[in-house]
């Protein structure tokens, strides 16, 4: 495959061994990815999901960085400046409006093309899948960044266990639907609610695939997806859909909320990708928020050397 979509750092200082990189627990060493069960178990759930992280767990991440030596954003940082149509368009205005969301009692039913369906309980997500620290870079399709200690677990622990059949080659989400918490899904004339994502079975399967539960040490806020997000780091930040409630194995490719929207500008498989501007701007560069000008933006956000194989054989410049 093309060097094009190997990973390449920012600066040649950061670059991870590649003894390291290929080495899984070793990887999750270097870039400070630690076992976050406890930290979590901490933090019992309750009703509302908006209360700020324990300043403890914080100063836990203190000077921790990505694996290619960029440092976390601050707890500020991620957690008010938030894409959340399901609240409103303004990125500022999502925190304020969250405040209120009812996190617990929640449920994520598993099912479709599966030979064990289920429906589980937040808590028991908790407790079935050791919560592991994940520093990922998040990529917004706007082009700006952010570094974030996620805590959660890998989403296909999660499908092993229901067991998808040999039918089963893609894997579609869906949201809470409810106008109560969600105040801008009365408005169905705009946007086709509830959010919906999908991926392919492998990738899904990806190791660095996870189901988020937490950040900083804390469990999710609302304001990010609280309680239970998708986050798939080499891809545009649109595709880690929040306040899951449903995962479905199909047999084929599920529409998604911003194909739905326009396909034009929002493709299914939706890579960071810097060679393929979007149709209103470039990608080859971004704003990593808390900084001043711009950075590269790398191929698959960085992390090519663990997902490009993926798209073997695959036209990378249609697959936006």
């Amino acid at each position: 495959m093309s060097n094009i979509y190997k990973s390449v750092p920012v600066l040649p200082s950061e670059i991870t061994p590649k003894s390291l990189y290929f080495n899984r627990r070793d990887f999750l060493k270097a870039a400070g990815l630690i076992t976050g069960g406890a930290v979590l178990a901490a933090c019992a759930p309750s009703g509302s999901s908006s209360a700020s992280a324990n300043p403890a767990t914080v100063a836990a991440y203190a000077g921790k960085k990505d694996e290619l030596g960029d440092p976390l954003n601050t707890y500020d940082d991620i957690t008010n400046y938030n894409n959340y149509y399901e609240f409103s368009t303004a990125k500022d205005a999502v925190a304020p409006l969250s405040k209120n969301f009812k996190s617990h009692p929640w449920s994520v039913e598993v099912s479709g093309l599966v030979s064990n369906p289920k429906t589980y309980a937040i808590e028991d997500l908790l407790k079935m899948f050791p919560q592991e620290d994940r520093i990922y870079r998040l990529r917004c399709v706007e082009a700006w960044s952010m570094v974030i200690p996620w805590q959660g677990f890998p989403l296909a622990s999660l499908l092993k266990e229901v067991q998808p059949t040999s039918a089963a080659k893609f894997v579609r989400f869906t949201t809470l639907m409810d106008t109560t918490q969600f105040p801008a899904e009365a408005d169905t004339s705009s946007y086709p609610w509830p959010y919906h994502e999908g991926l392919r079975l492998d990738e899904a399967m990806n190791d660095l695939a996870i189901l988020a539960t937490g950040l900083y040490g804390s469990p999710l806020p609302a304001q990010d997806g609280a309680p239970i997000r998708l986050v798939v780091p080499w891809k545009y930040g649109f595709k880690g859909i929040k306040a899951i409630v449903k995962i479905e194995l199909v047999a084929d490719q599920p529409n998604t909320f911003w194909q739905d929207i326009n396909a034009h500008e929002y493709g299914f498989y939706a890579n960071v990708n810097p060679n393929v501007p979007h149709p209103r701007w470039l990608q080859s560069a971004e704003r990593r928020i808390g900084e001043l000008g711009m950075r590269p933006t790398l191929m698959f956000n960085g992390y090519g050397d663990k997902v490009a194989s993926l798209y073997q054989g695959m036209d990378l410049k249609q697959n936006y």
